[in-house]
């Protein structure tokens, strides 16, 4: 069974910064794609940004040049994964979560993320 540990949510003022980590545990197929979605109340899930096990990113428009995805380069967390968020604004306030897709997919509980002055 696959589980996904996520961390590092918390309320930030406009223009902070955050950093969400997720560490994924189980037994993982080595070919994979691990990301971030978030999901604000009344609307629905979209993605944020994922890295696939070769490294490849993919952003959403709304946080090009504002977040930064990585995976830890260590062999024994390779399956760690970061979100780095700057210039954080209220439209970023969402839960965020946390997806590992492999053979299958998986989620995470999710994490808060509140941008508020």
């Amino acid at each position: 069974q696959v589980q996904l540990l996520e961390s590092g949510g918390g309320l930030v003022q406009p223009g902070g910064s955050l950093r969400l980590s997720c560490a994924a545990s189980g037994s993982i197929f080595s070919v994979n794609v691990m990301g971030w979605y978030r999901q604000a109340p009344g609307k629905q899930r979209e993605l944020v940004a994922t890295i696939s096990s070769g490294g490849s990113t993919n952003y959403a428009d709304s946080v090009k040049g504002r977040f930064t995805i990585s995976r830890d380069s260590a062999k024994s967390a390779k399956n760690t994964v970061y979100l780095q968020m700057n210039s954080l604004k209220p439209e970023d306030t969402a839960l965020y979560y946390c997806n590992l897709a492999a053979i299958k997919n998986y989620w995470g509980q999710g994490t808060q993320v509140t941008v508020s002055s």
